[in-house]
């Protein structure tokens, strides 16, 4: 049975790694491409590439998951038996060893009475026992003693030999038991060993693909145009209720996220609320970095700048690091000076560290740091050359002190937004004092001041170009998660209605997921009156939202919401709030 399972097993496994493996050649190398260089027309052509590919291989991936849970619960039964056996076997050993000891003392006993009576039939003589009796009675009742007595003798005998009989027996089933057992543990070793490479194999596969998935998911969320800068802030947000912008219907729904990507390292314009508190710029260094502020590091180094920045100048050019500091902008200069102070000693940590101290090349865009021809004005010229030499270190080199225009609130490491994790980021609520709640982040956070605080990502063309949604539209949101996670396979029709379907497969329209829900059983939501947002305000997390009574997990309405919704609108952060009008 197991080797059934396992060679079906392995069938559905070789076809899940042969189509994802020896795939058509694409013009576009989608696995390995860089999303941070790749264009916005192969951005949407490996995105529909990765889905097909992952639509492909859907069918086998869930037959392998149906048989591994079959051959798991196989696995289960035979350790079960094993366990059950061995103990079994253990007690028969332990009546076998007793049933030896018992033998030789049987054994002893056996020869004892065949030798008497051997002895008894060879000198026994009924003739002289009648003639030399007293009574005649008397010698009868000695003969039928006689005859009891070997009658007992005789059947001791028989049982003595039926024991030994039965414990050789016993001895060579034990054999035999012990034989099918050894071969039986090391079938189920080898099945679990050829299991879990196989599983590996595919889990390592399906961990590429779903990377590259979000690497592109994130490159897409770039066409927002979120700034990484609080100097050049394009497209910043254009708030639909700072003031009101009319939709032309009621109540509409807007979900308005908290600070922009990627919130780790330093917040800009929590720098400038920390330097406004009275913070100088090592102060406000400590807040955003586990790293040393280390004076004297080495001014000669030269920095190479290659590529073009977001306002069309190309560049080639070698500069020294403090020239090169001179030429960033990333921070309004019009910023508190220490704030400005923190500004350089990071861009100036982020340039060593990227460039391996002058030994490669770093990108003048956002990418990397922004970068232009002309030197920045006095202020920010000042701030680099009170900070002169002075780099943020771990372990005596410099870091990648990354850092972006708005937080929200919170700072993460790098690690729990899925880079790499390195000890000098931390995470932080970054507020002057608690934050149980959404008005305490408003009133408390250090980043408040900034226009991308607080926003409702993304516009469509009708209803005054704004982010609110009817309520229809949120109920068919919430229709879309319950169908998906009531039935994983219906997900590749749940894009949003208004674009091409990435999957190449018909998007189901709000009434035909209604039509799905019903034949599964589940009641749809036709409307939407009331939407409430549960949040974990010690970690800067959406944990719940809650439509009508029925509540979803944050981080999947999320998800959801970004799949379905229309046109460009987003939710662009871990932390986001529901807006009523």
């Amino acid at each position: 049975m197991i080797r059934s399972i396992n060679l079906i097993f392995s069938i559905v496994v070789i076809c899940v790694l042969y189509l994802a493996f020896n795939r058509v050649v694409l013009a576009v190398d989608c696995l390995n491409i860089n999303p941070n260089t790749v264009s916005s027309g192969d951005a949407d052509f490996c995105m529909e590439e990765l889905e097909k590919i992952k639509s492909q291989y859907a069918p086998a991936q869930e037959k392998n998951k149906q048989d591994l849970a079959k051959l798991q619960a196989k696995v289960n039964d035979l350790n079960k038996r094993i366990t059950s056996m061995t103990i079994f076997l253990k007690n028969l050993e332990r009546d076998i060893s007793k049933r030896e000891k018992d033998s030789v003392y049987a054994q002893e006993i056996l020869g004892k009475k065949a030798v008497g009576q051997y002895i008894d039939i060879r000198l026994y003589d009924p003739v002289l026992s009648i003639l030399s009796a007293d009574d005649a009675l008397e010698v009868f009742r000695i003969i039928k003693i006689r005859e009891k007595v070997a009658d007992a003798d005789r059947k001791t005998i028989e049982k003595y030999s039926e024991e030994i009989i039965k414990l050789k027996s016993d001895k060579l089933n034990l054999e035999k038991n012990k034989a099918s057992l050894a071969v039986l543990q090391k079938q189920v070793s080898e099945d679990a060993k050829f299991l879990a490479g196989e599983v590996a194999k595919v889990e390592i596969y399906l961990a590429t693909l779903s990377a590259k998935q979000q690497s592109f998911l994130a490159q897409k969320l770039e066409s927002l145009g979120l700034s990484r800068s609080a100097y050049n802030m394009k497209g910043g947000c254009s708030s639909d209720i700072n003031p009101f912008k009319n939709p032309g219907f009621s109540p509409s729904f807007a979900f308005f996220s908290f600070g922009v990507p990627n919130r780790v390292g330093m917040n800009q314009f929590g720098a400038k609320g920390r330097a406004e508190t009275g913070q100088n710029y090592t102060q406000i260094l400590n807040a955003y970095y586990n790293a040393d502020v280390t004076s004297g590091y080495n001014i000669g180094i030269t920095i190479n700048v290659s590529g073009k920045n977001e306002f069309g100048q190309s560049f080639n050019d070698n500069w020294n690091i403090e020239d090169y500091v001179k030429h960033i902008y990333e921070m309004p200069t019009d910023f508190p000076i220490d704030a400005l102070k923190a500004q350089a000693i990071a861009a100036r940590s982020y340039a060593l560290n990227y460039t391996n101290n002058g030994t490669k090349s770093i990108c003048p865009s956002q990418s990397c740091q922004v970068v232009k021809r002309e030197i920045n004005n006095g202020t920010w010229q000042a701030a680099v050359d009170a900070t002169r030499g002075m780099v943020l270190t771990s372990g005596g080199l410099p870091i990648t002190a990354w850092y972006s225009s708005t937080h929200g609130g919170y700072a993460y490491t790098s690690g729990d937004i899925g880079w790499s994790n390195k000890p000098w980021t931390k995470r932080l609520v970054d507020a002057n004092s608690g934050i149980g709640n959404f008005s305490d982040l408003f009133n408390n956070s250090y980043d408040k001041s900034s226009p991308t605080f607080y926003c409702d990502w993304g516009s469509r063309t009708q209803y005054n170009k704004t982010a609110w949604l009817k309520p229809e539209e949120v109920a068919d949101i919430a229709n879309v998660i319950l169908l998906a996670k009531a039935d994983g396979s219906t997900q590749k029709h749940l894009s949003q209605t208004d674009k091409p379907n990435p999957d190449g497969v018909d998007t189901w329209d709000e009434n035909r997921v209604k039509n799905e829900l019903s034949s599964r059983g589940i009641t749809s939501f036709n409307s939407v009156s009331n939407v409430s947002i549960g949040a974990d305000f010690g970690s800067g997390r959406t944990t719940t939202v809650t439509i009508d009574g029925r509540s979803f997990d944050g981080q999947d309405f999320k998800s959801y919401f970004n799949l379905r919704s229309p046109s460009n609108i987003q939710i662009v952060g871990p932390l986001f709030n529901i807006e009523k009008r």
